[in-house]
């Protein structure tokens, strides 16, 4: 039920995506669908945090399909899992409000390091394929924002990581504002 209710707001939430235009080209949306996937994985663990993640895109696809080739959609759930992982482990080794503000901050910098790295290596070159749109053009959205961005890599750097880290930090006050708030009333937590 808990996993159920959480990937619900999770998909509503997910689904009200926006972009940053100071941070990143306006195909790379913000959303903050994984508050209430964070909140399940500090509530029920690792695994239900991942088992939520993993229903919130398989029913949005369902629901209103992809615009991204898959792309977007596969980054999503991959990337989320290296925020949602990190933090909901480490708070699971010992429940307190210290290890949640260290998971978070641990999970928000692997999501940064590696969504940036992600993006360079793999979703960057594999959205340009898909979409037929070369990589100079993608490059050059990049280099509106910072004029210094001439390479997949320094795309990725300059524009992918702080969009990364400005989700994860925003995420991670929210969640840890709402998690006492939230469980007390409906996981009933000791």
């Amino acid at each position: 039920t808990i996993i159920g209710m959480c990937t619900a707001i999770a998909i509503v939430l997910y689904t009200l995506d926006f972009p940053v235009p100071f941070l990143a080209p306006p195909f790379y949306k913000m959303d903050f669908s994984e508050i209430p996937v964070l909140l399940c994985g500090f509530f029920l663990g690792p695994s239900a945090g991942v088992i939520c993640l993993a229903l919130k895109v398989l029913i949005k696809l369902l629901l209103t399909s992809t615009n991204t080739a898959f792309v977007g959609d596969f980054a999503n759930f991959i990337v989320g899992c290296t925020l949602v992982l990190p933090a909901t482990v480490i708070y699971h080794l010992h429940k307190s409000k210290k290890s949640a503000l260290v998971g978070l901050a641990i999970g928000t910098a692997s999501m940064a390091v590696f969504g940036s790295a992600f993006n360079a290596i793999y979703l960057i070159p594999e959205f340009s394929r898909l979409f037929g749109l070369p990589l100079e053009a993608i490059i050059g959205m990049g280099a509106k924002i910072h004029p210094s961005i001439d390479s997949v890599s320094r795309l990725a750097l300059l524009c992918v990581a702080p969009l990364n880290l400005v989700k994860g930090a925003a995420v991670s006050v929210l969640t840890m504002l709402l998690y006492k708030h939230v469980a007390r009333p409906l996981f009933r937590e000791k």
